[in-house]
């Protein structure tokens, strides 16, 4: 009947939820040293102490509460990254690399999306310092908010993404946008490409667009011998606005060669399919250069010339400044503007 009843409460113990006094209660052992064994300080303990607080915690199925502890000592150790659009590669790439950054150092991070909406942003970033988050890598919608200037205000370590906010002065990390662009408007002009519609979402308010239009429209306008133009796409899914923008563009008069110039990743997606609706075929009757390299851009024929941003670097940077900013805080604000990379293919062949 003691065996039966022995049984039963460890087996009761061993289903439910063991706490850091079941594991010293079983190992012989004092709560404190539980403690120290679960925060790594094995010097201070025994290797006998060590080896049964071990086996009592395989035993009893011991899962410590990370976020119990954090607390305990006045930290979380959680990192909140709020992305302006997740369906787009961008920000899964940010995402990428800001993760084996938090995992290296312990820190877990928690993701939200906006949808490049300044009411969503809010309401992330208010949730995510409901838990307590130590610090925020912030891909913004762009436009500033009264809400963004009151966070900065809390003293909570931010760096921003990609994409500056009019009046904050924070640490940011992203491509150097108008070399970027440079590079991409020169390489079409070089393949003999002087006739270039430039392809953007909406630029007004959002830093990285401004900054890529202004380079373009200062390339050109050293080159006389050129001429390009500009198309804001206020809907992505109106594939009948596009159609017709391009074709008006194709139908131009004119001799110089004709190209489009994607100013990201989902531009791109709705210029190819947009060529294909029109019958229109790359690179001999319209040439085709994007911003981000993209998974697809190798198999759609003959294959798409992009601008690549070291996007999973970005991310990487991003979370290294964050820590550094929250180990130490009070540092000058600095940006880290990293270069792109031009992969030319079919698309841009002269």
């Amino acid at each position: 009947m003691k065996s039966a009843d022995k049984h039963h409460r460890n087996g009761s113990l061993r289903d439910s939820r063991a706490t850091i006094m079941d594991v010293a209660r079983d190992a012989g052992v004092s709560k404190t040293s539980v403690s120290r064994y679960l925060s790594g300080e094995f010097k201070v303990l025994s290797d006998d102490i060590r080896q049964r607080i071990e086996a009592s915690i395989a035993r009893l199925g011991y899962r410590p509460s990370q976020m119990a502890r954090g607390l305990k000592g006045g930290r979380t150790r959680l990192i909140g990254l709020v992305v302006a659009d997740v369906m787009n590669p961008y920000s899964v790439a940010i995402l990428h690399g800001a993760e084996a950054v938090c995992q290296q150092h312990g820190y877990t991070l928690m993701l939200c999306n906006t949808g490049n909406d300044e009411a969503r942003e809010k309401q992330a970033l208010t949730m995510l310092r409901s838990y307590d988050v130590e610090g925020l890598i912030v891909h913004s919608q762009g436009r500033p908010s009264r809400f963004m200037y009151d966070l900065l205000e809390s003293n909570l370590p931010v760096v921003l993404v990609d994409r500056r906010v009019s009046g904050i002065e924070v640490d940011l990390v992203g491509l150097d946008n108008r070399q970027a662009c440079r590079v991409a408007t020169v390489h079409l002009i070089e393949r003999g490409f002087t006739d270039i519609l430039y392809v953007t979402q909406p630029i007004r308010a959002v830093s990285s667009r401004e900054e890529r239009h202004t380079a373009f429209l200062e390339t050109l306008a050293a080159r006389p011998d050129c001429r390009g133009e500009t198309l804001e796409l206020a809907a992505l899914e109106d594939d009948a606005a596009l159609d017709h923008a391009l074709a008006a563009f194709m139908s131009r008069a004119g001799t110089q060669r004709k190209a489009l110039l994607a100013a990201s990743g989902v531009v791109t997606l709705q210029l190819v399919l947009a060529l294909r609706r029109l019958g229109l075929t790359v690179p001999q009757q319209v040439g085709l250069l994007g911003f981000d390299e993209l998974s697809w851009s190798k198999l759609v024929e003959p294959g798409i010339s992009t601008l690549a941003q070291p996007t999973d670097e970005i991310g990487f940077q991003a979370a290294t400044r964050l820590l550094q900013r929250i180990a130490t805080p009070g540092h000058d604000h600095h940006e880290l503007l990293l270069p792109g990379t031009l992969i030319e293919r079919g698309s841009t062949t002269a």
